[in-house]
């Protein structure tokens, strides 16, 4: 039987799933593709580009999609947010920072308003906030995400939830790639899941192919948190967020010596050094951003086929758990 639950109902999508909205991956292309499949995709606004993201919301043509915001990026180009409305789009998603500066234009735009969190203060905020759906996002995460693990920050935020905002939807995200973590998704109380990793292996997902292979030979353990990568592109994440990769030379070579890396001559030659290797597919001196669940994900599939073999997944494994 289909996986029908409060949140399918209110998306109107035949597949609890969630595309993330990951910064300069997920374009229009691969939004379109997982709304197509029965989820709903979300184009990465990222660190705010205006051209970019009119780009990709052309990408997805006429397909149902939403976007998600780096919230303390958004503040500095708030216009940003009038783009992206003017677009209807299915869903907004606010992350990394209080959603209160935005909520209010997202809702009287008749948008449903999708907050992510790392913590149960971040949630009571996104309540207070008017949140239509929390995204509970653990530490397993690829890219950035905060210390708390999925396994337990789920229930927490489910059980608060259920007490003091009972209409407010819960999905879970975090080391979520399989449809074993769906269907522990719905154990733990959310309502369906948001998946970025896997994604990111599709060839929707505007990421290089070159760097695709380093990903398929790690396994969990080849990840890990680092403020490296941030440093050498000039972002100033807050303090107790910080961004999941894969564990390779440049990581290694600045592990423990930020400081160093953040002086500006340092800087802009390691720079290069990134660019340079990004461009020419070199993963060891690079930035992969990448969730434990590298160790699930053996090989691309097209978005569409990840979301139906999710979904068959869990379909079996809560039958069998009845």
């Amino acid at each position: 039987m289909p996986i029908r639950t409060r949140l399918t109902d209110k998306l109107g999508i035949s597949h609890p799933i969630i595309s993330a909205p990951m910064g300069f991956v997920a374009g229009g292309k691969l939004a379109a593709a997982v709304t197509n499949a029965g989820g709903l995709g979300l184009i990465g606004g990222g660190y705010g580009e205006a051209d970019w993201l009119a780009r990709e919301f052309a990408a997805a043509g006429n397909t149902r999609v939403g976007c998600g915001f780096i919230t303390w990026s958004l503040r500095k180009q708030p216009q940003l947010l009038d783009l992206v409305l003017a677009h209807a789009p299915a869903a907004v998603m606010l992350s990394f920072d209080s959603p209160q500066p935005f909520a209010l234009a997202i809702k009287d735009a008749g948008i449903d308003l999708i907050c992510q969190v790392q913590s149960m203060a971040r949630a009571r905020e996104a309540v207070d906030a008017g949140a239509d759906i929390i995204v509970a996002q653990g530490g397993e995460a690829g890219g950035h995400a905060a210390t708390r693990s999925t396994f337990t920050l789920v229930p927490e935020i489910a059980d608060y939830l259920a007490k003091h905002a009972p209409d407010t939807l819960l999905v879970a995200a975090g080391g979520v790639a399989d449809g074993r973590g769906l269907a522990a998704a719905l154990m733990l109380g959310a309502e369906g899941v948001l998946i970025g990793s896997r994604f990111l292996m599709s060839p929707e997902a505007l990421f290089p192919d070159s760097l695709r292979d380093a990903i398929v030979r790690a396994d969990g353990d080849a990840t890990v948190k680092t403020r490296a990568l941030d440093i050498v592109r000039k972002y100033e994440w807050p303090r107790e967020i910080t961004g999941r990769a894969l564990r390779n030379r440049f990581v290694e070579d600045w592990s423990g010596r930020e400081s160093d890396l953040a002086q500006p001559e340092t800087q802009a030659r390691e720079f290069k050094r990134y660019t340079s290797a990004r461009d020419a597919g070199d993963a060891q001196n690079t930035g992969i951003f990448i969730g434990e669940a590298a160790g699930l994900i053996n090989d691309v599939r097209p978005a569409a086929e990840i979301v139906a073999r999710i979904v068959e997944e869990a379909e079996r494994a809560l039958t069998l758990k009845v």
